[in-house]
């Protein structure tokens, strides 16, 4: 009996110890083991940490104007449980935010502790929504990005994403210049998750500036005159663009058809795109001034040598003719500029010959980006010279054959108005109040060489020229023609045609360098007809708002 008793006693003696060890090594778990853990697993229900954007920097124009900026706004948010009459409150609210009712009531009657209502609300709504009082109703710091200028500029400035990250254009390329530091608040929340109070961890910093070479005054005239240009042709798009011929500061990148930033949900993506630098199209006969350049570089031609043109001339297996048929002449190098003769064009490339042409074309800087401060820029296309064919060399010289973009053709046309250096086109004149280096360029053509082309192409507005009827009073212009049929699979379109317009102004001393290009218009579709009034309309605004003097 006793030794029964004993045993039994035994037993729970170590079924009490073993049960004591494991009540220790349990709270050595949780204590030591998982304490930090659980302690932090607590903390995180008991508070939540909420980001403060810092406002994000501006965006401003050569003068300082800025193009874009950003404002303190509100995010309202809700603690569902407290509100009693949730159909009554959602209507007032949504009537304060000038926004859907079903929308608000779905956020505000959602489970748990705390939802959003609206973000990126400015102050005078979020106000409005302070002012109805209501029980369960809050707000938190937020920004607003704006634009005081309008929508000018759209497409070069970009795009900024709900979460305030840039999605394009320079709100994208300097979006880590431009972004803020993010300041960070607590939520402190009862046992239940309900909200009790908010602390401040962390202030926010705001972003830094970014200042572009544009003038906002031009621009807007640059975009005025598209609009004209889009109301009367109907076009798929253009572009127009206004350089510094002393520096290659672009003053102007206006697009057509224009994009509002605020209402991106429907926005064809395209629309979105920097013409300017990312469309590419073949030249037409803009591109004959950088023929007869590179021909008058190399001693092909002199500004006096003429040439006894047929009618059409024959190349490989193609034949090229004038755009309006005509006899046999004798033109000079001048003439053809002028008169935008194909096969005077063509001739003069055959004199240099197709090797050495090719070359040329890589000097002023085709088939290559043109290195401007902005992202997706598009090289263009340019057949290597291994692979021309035998005709090549009876399409390249009259602007077909291969592509280019808008600000490829005013870099090379910069280089003929500024005594034959090629510099890349700046855009962003300072970043965070630092001073963009602009580009010093090389010379590529001789600046007579560049006096004389510019010569020529006055010829281009002058009586029998392609753009005769464009002028401004008391200044002397040259530029150049372009009508280019747009290639198919099937071959070149009869229907669909790009006119543009290069030139520079005043042409013996020139200060802009100005291309305005249209893609498809209805109707009238020459460059002489649809975009050389357009070069013509910013050439006489823009000179007398630069103060550049009259030279005629």
């Amino acid at each position: 009996m006793r030794v029964r008793l004993e045993r039994r006693t035994g037993i729970l003696f170590a079924v009490s110890l073993l049960l004591l060890l494991g009540l220790f090594a349990r709270a050595f778990l949780l204590q030591v083991v998982q304490g930090s853990s659980l302690a932090s697993q607590a903390t995180s229900q008991q508070q939540d940490v909420i980001e403060v954007p810092g406002l994000r920097g501006s965006i401003l124009d050569r003068n300082g104007q800025p193009l874009a900026g950003s404002e303190p706004g509100a995010t309202i948010y809700a603690t569902p449980y407290q509100i009693k009459d949730a159909p009554k409150e959602a209507d007032n609210i949504a009537k304060a935010l000038d926004t859907d009712p079903k929308e608000v009531l779905d956020a505000i009657t959602q489970p748990g502790g705390f939802s959003y209502v609206a973000h990126k609300v400015d102050l005078k709504k979020a106000d409005a929504v302070e002012k109805l009082n209501l029980e369960g109703v809050g707000q938190l710091p937020d920004t607003l990005r704006i634009r005081p200028q309008g929508d000018i500029a759209s497409q070069v400035i970009g795009a900024v994403g709900d979460d305030g990250k840039g999605l394009t254009g320079i709100e994208s390329a300097e979006n880590g210049v431009l972004s803020g530091v993010n300041g960070e608040r607590r939520m402190v929340k009862d046992a239940l998750g309900d909200p009790i109070r908010l602390e401040n961890v962390r202030d926010a910093e705001d972003g830094q500036p970014v200042q572009l070479t544009l003038d906002a005054t031009i621009q807007e005239e640059a975009e005025k005159v598209l609009a004209e240009i889009g109301e009367q042709s109907n076009p798929v798009n253009a572009s127009a663009i206004v350089m510094d011929a002393r520096n290659s500061d672009v003053l102007a990148m206006a697009n057509w058809p224009p994009v509002n930033l605020d209402d991106l949900g429907d926005a064809d993506p395209d629309s979105l795109l920097n013409i300017g630098t990312s469309y590419t199209y073949e030249p037409g006969s803009t591109f004959k001034a950088i023929t007869v350049a590179s021909a008058l570089e190399t001693g092909t031609v002199t500004p006096s040598s003429t040439f006894t043109l047929a009618p059409s001339i024959q190349v490989a297996d193609r034949t090229i003719d004038e755009s309006h048929p005509r006899g046999t002449v004798t033109l000079s190098v001048g003439d053809i500029l002028a008169q935008s003769s194909n096969v005077g064009a063509v001739t003069i490339g055959l004199e240099m010959g197709a090797h050495k042409f090719s070359r040329w074309i890589d000097r002023f800087g085709f088939g290559q980006a043109t290195g401007i401060d902005y992202p997706g820029e598009e090289q263009g296309i340019v057949l290597p010279y291994s692979d021309w064919s035998g005709s090549t060399i009876g399409n390249v010289p009259m602007g077909q054959g291969l592509a280019v973009t808008p600000i490829q053709m005013v870099q090379a046309y910069g280089a003929l108005a500024n005594g034959g250096i090629l510099r890349p086109p700046r855009l962003i004149e300072k970043i965070g109040g630092q001073e963009v280096p602009q580009a010093k360029g090389r010379q590529i053509i001789k600046p007579e060489v560049a006096a004389e082309v510019r010569d020529m192409l006055k010829g281009v507005l002058a009586a029998g020229g392609t753009a005769s009827e464009v002028s401004v009073p008391g200044y002397s212009l040259a530029g150049k023609t372009g009508t280019a049929q747009i290639a198919t699979k099937y071959g070149y379109s009869d229907t669909k045609y790009v006119a543009s317009f290069v030139g520079v102004a005043p042409a013996d001393d020139p200060r802009i360098v100005v291309s305005v290009m249209v893609n498809q218009p209805q109707g009238a579709h020459t460059g002489g007809e649809v975009a050389a009034p357009g070069f013509g309309e910013l050439a006489a605004f823009t000179l007398p708002y630069l103060g550049v003097p009259t030279d005629q």
